[in-house]
C-alpha cells in the first residue's frame, strides 16, 4: 500500500522537524532537492580540496561585479 501524499509529507515535514530543527514554513518552503540535501551524510572534505589563490582571486573578481 502506497502512503498518500498528505501521509508523506506528514512523515517527511516530521523528520525535518526532529532532524533539523524546520518548523513548517521552513518545510513548505524547501524543494524536495533541498530537503534531500539537508538530510544526506555530506561527502569527506578530501573529495573537496581547498581552492588555489587564482580560483579564491577569480571568486573575488567575479563577486566584485555583482
Amino acid at each position: 500500500m502506497r502512503a498518500t501524499f498528505a501521509e508523506a509529507a506528514a512523515c517527511w515535514a516530521g523528520l525535518a522537524a526532529r532532524l533539523l530543527g524546520w518548523r513548517p514554513a521552513d518545510f513548505w518552503s524547501a524543494t524536495p532537492g533541498e530537503l534531500a540535501m539537508a538530510l544526506t551524510e555530506p561527502e569527506p572534505f578530501a573529495a573537496f580540496p581547498p581552492p588555489s589563490r587564482e580560483e579564491i582571486a577569480r571568486m573575488m573578481e567575479r563577486d566584485g561585479h555583482e
